[in-house]
């Protein structure tokens, strides 16, 4: 499934107060690899931005006036997104926002113009209780600079949210994608993970097994529990 990191910016904190949007950002990941699709927006919210809002991101009224509006992005971002898993840091704040803008359009809510929406915020939290998990401390982390970061942008916060979230979720899926990139680079098939040839023990092997379950017999009265499992097992 694509999976699509999106991040918004803001007049302020309350969309049911009548902040809008002023810039959306959006980056494509397919296959656990960060592609070159990128989507990016400023957006004219015909409103001043709160100062607490314009000393994070520094988006002026000024130089926002002669940006489209939210109804002339709106399709290519839905488009952007469609049948893809967008993953949005604290996606409650953003969701707020994106619901009223479509909202005022008649358009139906985020959700369902995508395959599903997962918080990473969340994830983070159950990764590392009770530690900080905003997206500077998940860089700090994981070891993804943002040392170009003065001021926070959507498209920019995306990108550093795509590394972070790959970043938190690699598991035993990365020997997926070694084994696959190797593959690749050599030219070869790519491997078959439920076809692994088995290799069987050889005789010396064998041997120098027994000589260290003997040691063990030896000097444990309770015995081998490896001699102990295979005799119960029949």
């Amino acid at each position: 499934m694509r999976q699509i990191v999106l991040d918004t910016e803001t007049t302020g904190l309350a969309a049911r107060e009548g902040h809008r949007i002023i810039e959306v950002g959006a980056i494509e990941i397919v296959g656990r690899r960060v592609t070159e699709r990128r989507l990016h927006h400023y957006v004219n919210p015909e409103r001043d931005s709160d100062e607490g809002a314009l000393a994070v991101h520094g988006l002026t009224r000024h130089f926002l006036e002669d940006k489209p509006k939210f109804a002339e992005i709106v399709d290519e971002l839905l488009a952007f997104v469609r049948d893809a898993e967008v993953i949005i840091h604290n996606a409650s704040f953003d969701l707020e926002f994106l619901d009223e803008e479509l909202k005022r359009i008649a358009r139906p809510p985020f959700a369902e113009h995508c395959a599903r929406v997962t918080d990473s915020l969340t994830l983070a939290r159950e990764l590392h209780p009770g530690k900080r998990n905003s997206l500077d401390a998940l860089c700090e982390r994981y070891g993804v600079s943002n040392r170009h970061r003065t001021l926070h942008g959507a498209l920019l916060d995306a990108g550093l949210l795509a590394d972070v979230y790959l970043a938190m979720t690699r598991g035993q899926d990365s020997l997926v994608i070694d084994l696959e990139a190797a593959g690749a680079a050599a030219d070869t098939a790519p491997l078959e993970l439920g076809r692994l040839r088995v290799l069987a023990a050889s005789a010396a092997e064998v041997q120098a097994h027994e000589a260290v379950l003997d040691a063990i017999e030896k000097d444990c009265k309770e015995g081998a529990v490896w001699r102990r499992a295979l005799s119960a097992a029949g």
